[in-house]
């Protein structure tokens, strides 16, 4: 069964997986028809798993005690050949971000520094399922189908039965709406990150290790495509991309879902970050691009929200990496998006500054974040907005995001 248009426009739609990226559709409006000249706003929003170290995705090189803490981990300055891309003197974007960095120029990029959701959780786990709950505790239900749930639905048609396209549904999109199931035949196989997994866990065996490592080369798996998988995002270096471009037509389409989810794997860092970054954060950037290209004309009317579950230490550890800290950085890309500034306020990174000695203390709340763009971009009401994030009365919603 091929990801088709029309497997995709039932109900709260799609969900597909290929290695570590995945993506599900929501169609809050099924069967509408939008009166031409009023507003058919997208809203995406790209989950980056593992926790994104927002000090190397946007570098506050202008700070001066940021080299003290981390100078093996920065790229080179701005103007340098392999050299950050500035945004302004204070601030400039991983050289792998190149991308974005053209986005931030056409004013379509907003990074968001210094910030985090309500919890202060360094588990993986925990963290995951609370930015996707949207609450300081797990609930069963995701944020983003909160949102879907309180769009107004136009009945010009009946509503169809949801589908699930993939081996999972993100608890993001989870939620109240019936979602049905179909996995593609070509998802059901392991993944190459998985053979790769296994061949590590054997490699010091004696016995197992290379009969592994010989099947699994019998079966065309070098011992280098092996490395990168364990490494990186698997699916390889195009999967990314080329979901987000398929998940751009399908929102570019007249009768096609308005809301989409996406992930991406590959973050946690904690040993050769410098050389790991490199893989995810390019996939980033191809990605967001493509979904552009797949928008097309729409993408004037998008708003793309790519968020992690939590940042990395300031300091850098003993194996050339980070470990699991507090505050980060988001992203708001889209033609809606009033960019070309990176926002939230600087916390500084003198010792006295950081959080618990260890963290970049965060200053804006994530949720603050999506309330902005919930109720300018989509029109949800305040009190809305309080249900869709419980508990959080304290992070107000943040004005100035967009264009409108």
């Amino acid at each position: 069964m091929p990801l088709t248009r029309r497997t995709a426009l039932l109900g709260l739609t799609a969900a597909w997986s290929l290695g570590s990226v995945s993506m599900a559709l929501a169609d809050p409006v099924p069967g509408a028809r939008i009166a031409p000249g009023a507003r058919d706003p997208r809203f995406v929003v790209i989950i980056l798993r593992g926790a994104l170290d927002g000090l190397s995705a946007v570098v506050p090189y202008g700070d001066r005690d940021l080299a003290g803490w981390r100078q093996p981990l920065l790229p080179a300055a701005p103007g340098q050949p392999d050299g950050l891309l500035d945004l302004g003197g204070f601030y400039g974007l991983h050289p792998a971000l190149a991308g974005f960095h053209g986005l931030y120029q056409a004013g379509e990029l907003l990074p968001m520094h210094a910030v985090s959701a309500g919890y202060r959780s360094r588990s993986h786990f925990e963290a995951q399922d609370y930015l996707e709950s949207g609450a300081d505790h797990r609930l069963t239900s995701g944020w983003l189908n909160r949102v879907v749930g309180a769009l107004p639905i136009r009945r010009d048609q009946p509503e169809g039965d949801a589908l699930a396209v993939g081996l999972s549904m993100p608890l993001l999109l989870r939620g109240p709406a019936h979602v049905g199931a179909y996995a593609p035949e070509a998802a059901q196989g392991p993944s190459p990150d998985l053979y790769a997994r296994v061949a590590a866990l054997n490699a010091a065996d004696r016995v197992t290790g290379p009969a592994i490592a010989q099947g699994l080369a019998a079966r065309g798996f070098s011992s280098q495509a092996l490395g990168a998988a364990a490494s990186g995002p698997a699916g390889g270096p195009g999967a990314f991309p080329s979901l987000a471009r398929a998940a751009g037509r399908l929102l570019a389409a007249p009768d096609g879902p308005r809301i989409a989810a996406l992930e991406i794997g590959g973050w946690d860092t904690h040993a050769g970050q410098k050389r790991r970054l490199d893989g995810p954060l390019s996939q980033l950037d191809a990605g967001v691009l493509a979904l552009r290209s797949g928008l097309g004309e729409a993408w004037g009317d998008s708003v793309v929200l790519v968020m992690t579950e939590f940042g990395r230490t300031v300091r850098m550890n003993g194996t050339g990496g980070t470990d699991h800290g507090t505050g980060t950085v988001a992203f708001l890309a889209g033609g809606a998006v009033r960019g070309g500034r990176v926002g939230g306020t600087w916390p500084g990174l003198a010792q006295a500054r950081l959080l618990e000695d260890r963290d970049l203390d965060p200053t804006t709340d994530l949720r603050g974040v999506a309330k902005g763009v919930l109720r300018s971009h989509l029109g949800i009401r305040q009190a809305t907005l309080d249900g869709i994030f419980p508990g959080s009365g304290a992070a107000g919603e943040i004005g100035g995001l967009l264009r409108v």
